[in-house]
């Protein structure tokens, strides 16, 4: 069985896609297989209007992972993929699953060249060589589908709860921790600056986050903390906009190491103090006032 698609964000929508995979396969003793794409289409396509990531190829993976997934195969996508008519792919793809028996899709999915490929056409192809097509409905929220574009839209609102839905877990980034200024340390709160992946991020401001440490691409602990989106203008003259996250009681060294933050409350909006003694007071007040929305949820 395989399920594809783009996946960017592996939201609801995509969710069933996969789900629907691996329930055919567990009900026929077959296997599901999760085919998706890296760059996204668009980059290759009109790289113009490409958009920020919900998550970068190694994010989508680790969450693909969590969904029961064992195998994901990973199409380089370039123009000569971009010029493939649609037969010619699949029978491409069948070529290297030649037990094929089933491809769950999205019902308005397009593939192949001009985009000309549908369910349609791939139910047709699927009666010629053996396979049948599955075209998943796609799920909507208060009478709204669910897509990359509108969860995309609503992190960059900051509207984190209607992504949190739409995504059927709270927001996050994926990226690997770089040597800073230290200025955090300076502060007496140690920052992990996140290097991300081109990964939408939300407005600028703090936030309360949960990190997972990542081992080897597997999940580790999972840490509280908190985190600052922006352009830090109490301390640097940058307009570069970056990710830097304080943990709670966590002493360990993390340069160099992957790191998933969650987003999961927003704090305060960022603003320049007027001296570096008010910033590390805020910084304080931000850290109790996460702590103290943690321990009411507990």
């Amino acid at each position: 069985m395989l399920a594809i698609g783009v996946f960017d964000g592996v939201h609801i929508g995509h969710r069933a896609v996969i789900q629907r995979a691996l329930h055919d396969a567990a009900a026929c003793g077959g296997y599901a297989v999760v085919v998706t794409f890296d760059p996204h289409p668009v980059r290759i396509l009109r790289p113009e209007l490409a958009p920020r990531l919900l998550t970068c190829n190694e994010h989508k993976q680790q969450i693909i992972a969590r969904l029961g997934v064992e195998t994901l195969l990973v199409l380089p996508f370039d123009r000569d993929m971009a010029a493939t008519p649609p037969e010619t792919f699949i029978r491409q793809l069948q070529g290297v699953a030649p037990g094929l028996r089933q491809i769950c899709v999205g019902a308005g999915w397009a593939f192949g060249k001009e985009r000309a490929g549908n369910l349609e056409l791939l139910q047709k192809i699927g009666v010629e060589l053996g396979f049948s097509a599955v075209g998943v409905t796609d799920v909507s929220l208060d009478g709204q589908p669910v897509s990359s574009t509108a969860v995309r839209a609503a992190v960059e609102k900051g509207e984190l709860d209607s992504a949190a839905k739409m995504l059927g877990r709270d927001f996050s980034i994926l990226g690997t921790v770089k040597e800073g200024r230290q200025l955090g340390r300076e502060l007496g709160f140690p920052t992990a600056n996140l290097q991300s992946n081109n990964e939408q991020l939300p407005p600028n401001g703090v936030y309360g986050v949960s990190v997972r440490l990542l081992e080897h691409g597997e999940d580790g602990e999972l840490v509280a903390g908190i985190a600052n989106v922006g352009i830090r203008p109490t301390v640097s003259d940058s307009q570069e906009r970056g990710c830097e996250v304080h943990l709670f009681d966590y002493a360990g060294d993390l340069y160099g190491k992957d790191i998933e933050v969650f987003f999961e409350s927003f704090v305060r909006e960022e603003k320049k103090f007027t001296s570096v003694e008010e910033l590390r007071a805020q910084i304080a007040q931000d850290i109790e006032t996460v702590k103290s929305r943690t321990a009411h949820h507990v």
